[in-house]
């Protein structure tokens, strides 16, 4: 059992985040949900916490108001094997959400991710400097990740 755990603060949409992000990531599931009781801040029998795993990582969701709001400050990384897993997390994660830069995305809720194949760090790493800014300049002018550009990139004299 991890002893960290991401704490996610929503307004009022957390279970409604918690099933959707069970239904794109694989081996995922809704844990216990908790409910709101009398004199609590939130209204009685409302949801206030939904645990769930994301592939295995445990996930904890609170209801607690318009407080505070996500920032890129804070996202997850989703290291994708191919272009069609890239191309299947960014459209779901996009969906009703918006696209940033250099494999960054929003989702509906406003959360950050990264939408990352594990190609790219490959690639940025590589021993030949000039080929690796290459893929970093074109990198730059993305938002989904197209891992033959970048490929093509490192390869182009």
């Amino acid at each position: 059992m991890l002893k960290i755990t991401p704490f996610l603060w929503f307004d009022t949409e957390a279970e409604e985040a918690a099933r959707f992000y069970c239904s794109i990531f694989p081996n995922s599931k809704i844990g216990q949900v908790s409910r709101y009781g009398p004199g609590a801040p939130g209204p009685e029998g409302s949801v206030m916490t939904v645990s769930f795993e994301l592939d295995g990582l445990p996930v904890t969701a609170l209801n607690g108001g318009p407080a505070f709001q996500f920032s890129e400050a804070v996202s997850f990384s989703i290291s994708c094997d191919g272009q069609a897993e890239v191309d299947r997390y960014w459209a779901a994660l996009t969906d009703g959400g918006e696209e940033g830069p250099c494999a960054w995305c929003k989702d509906r809720f406003g959360f950050s991710w990264q939408v990352v194949p594990k190609a790219l760090p490959e690639l940025l790493s590589q021993p030949d400097r000039a080929k690796a800014a290459r893929v970093m300049q074109a990198m730059m002018g993305m938002k989904k990740i197209d891992i033959a550009v970048l490929r093509a990139a490192s390869t182009a004299a």
